[in-house]
């Protein structure tokens, strides 16, 4: 069993075509083809279904694939292992974020990093805090940024606290509330765009009403922040962001609450980390793409 042979099975599993797959790999398709039915003769078990119109995984690939990346995964983590021992950091990072990200400046994080460790293919994803989370904990995201409720602190990896900030109330240039300052209970009544109910985006303003005895009317659930501030623009409801972050969007008016709710961002990563992420959390920690936020008065935790 070679390593190229675990890539075929991967890219063809991934494409659900030999054609594409080959040409991912950049061999001819029947180089490719000869390469997985011979690893097919040597495991006794076919890999893979085909028609003239589609290709899928047989259940012996279905359990193959897995251990295939793995095998994959700590063969580029070997590689990465020795380069780094010569002073070269190489390989892949794959970085998670929430939308709001306030504690540091991540394009000014990723261009230096990028800078700094030109071999290191990076990549991004954006999704709610628990999702990153678990993706870290399953290895497919190394390091992920998250913003989480002051009561919740990430699970099952290892952490660090970047800041602690409030949340502002944002509206639209022509509001009808014009006050620069109020607490939640003066919001009573108003339509709300928010991110969707059970994700830590939504959960510290969700806390923070309930304590102060407001119901409120979340009539627009929305996965972005830029989404939301397009219907706040549009006077639908009042949003929520972090004080930080809401000022990006010049024409929205800010208004502070006396009685704000807070978040916490960490930057957090898994128990063995790649010497790319190592690269990355010390760029973190050395100050690179700081933002102007309120530092966390708790102090680093992990």
């Amino acid at each position: 069993m070679e390593l190229q042979q675990l890539r075929y099975v991967v890219a063809v599993a991934e494409t659900s075509n030999f054609t594409r797959a080959a040409e991912r790999c950049q061999v001819v398709q029947s180089a490719l083809s000869h390469q997985i039915a011979s690893l097919e003769r040597e495991l006794g078990a076919r890999l893979f279904e085909r028609t003239s119109r589609r290709v899928w995984l047989t259940p012996a690939g279905e359990a193959f694939l897995p251990a295939a990346r793995e095998c994959l995964e700590a063969a580029d983590r070997a590689r990465a292992e020795v380069a780094a021992a010569s002073g070269e950091v190489r390989g892949r990072l794959a970085v998670g974020a929430i939308p709001t990200v306030a504690a540091v400046d991540l394009p000014v994080v990723l261009k230096e990093f990028r800078r700094r460790h030109p071999r290191v293919h990076i990549t991004l994803t954006s999704a709610g805090s628990d999702d990153l989370t678990e993706q870290v904990r399953k290895g497919g995201v190394d390091v992920a940024f998250l913003g989480l409720p002051t009561r919740v602190e990430p699970r099952a990896v290892q952490s660090r606290r970047l800041a602690r900030g409030e949340l502002v109330a944002v509206v639209s240039p022509d509001h009808h509330l014009t006050d620069a300052e109020m607490d939640l209970r003066s919001l009573q009544g108003e339509p709300f765009v928010d991110f969707r109910a059970g994700h830590a985006g939504r959960a510290q303003s969700d806390e923070a009403f309930a304590a102060a005895g407001v119901r409120r009317d979340v009539a627009f659930e929305v996965s972005s922040a830029d989404f939301m501030a397009d219907l706040v623009r549009q006077g639908l409801g009042v949003g929520m962001l972090p004080a930080a972050y809401a000022p990006r969007f010049h024409d929205l008016r800010i208004i502070r609450l006396r009685d704000a709710p807070e978040r916490v961002e960490y930057l957090v990563w898994g128990a063995h980390p790649s010497p790319a992420a190592t690269a990355f959390l010390e760029l973190v920690d050395h100050g690179t793409g700081q933002a102007r936020d309120r530092p966390d008065p708790d102090g680093p935790a992990g």
